[in-house]
């Protein structure tokens, strides 16, 4: 993890260390909201990333108490971080906090450790090891809290996947050569 520092390049804009990646959208617009999006998994022993996530989210806070909130922290605050423990159902989640980040306007760069493009999406899957661009912002439309934009990707190692092991057609239906005998006979 250490070679990979966070870093906050702006007040609330950061570069996170080294993170998982989970439910990633990063391709093609995703559902009804057509938001490029993803998940970041962030191990609770990172601390260097956690630190400057949090201190970009207070900064949100601030700018949000200063322009959006009415000069304080409204009660019903939503924070953009989780607790990876709460949601049990959810491989991988354990250990970690996350946050989901999303952007509507346009579709994130995702590149390797070369900084050359990746445009397949397949090399990007749920498991893999990334590093983020994020811009944190107040917001007060359907509540109050601090949203997280998502800016850029980069994949800087594979994992095991989220979603278990992957199978290809070949693996499901390569095997049955002789079966078909069986079917037409």
């Amino acid at each position: 993890m250490g070679k990979y520092k966070a870093k906050l390049i702006t007040d609330t804009k950061v570069r996170t260390g080294m993170c998982r990646l989970s439910y990633p959208h990063l391709f093609e617009r995703y559902g009804e909201s057509g938001k490029y999006q993803c998940v970041l998994l962030i191990d609770k022993s990172n601390k260097d990333t956690l630190s400057v996530v949090k201190r970009a989210i207070e900064n949100a806070k601030e700018q949000g108490k200063q322009e959006k909130w009415k000069g304080k922290i409204p009660g019903n605050y939503k924070s953009p971080l989780h607790d990876g423990d709460d949601v049990s159902e959810r491989a991988g989640y354990e250990g970690c906090f996350y946050l989901s980040a999303k952007n509507g306007n346009r579709r994130p760069q995702v590149v390797d450790l070369d900084m050359e493009e990746i445009v397949d999406a397949e090399d990007v899957y749920a498991g893999c090891y990334v590093r983020a661009s994020i811009t944190f912002f107040p917001y007060n439309t359907n509540g109050n809290g601090v949203g997280v934009v998502l800016n850029h990707i980069q994949k800087i190692a594979e994992g095991e996947s989220l979603g278990g092991d992957i199978s290809t057609a070949d693996d499901d239906f390569g095997d049955d050569e002789d079966e078909d005998d069986d079917l037409l006979g």
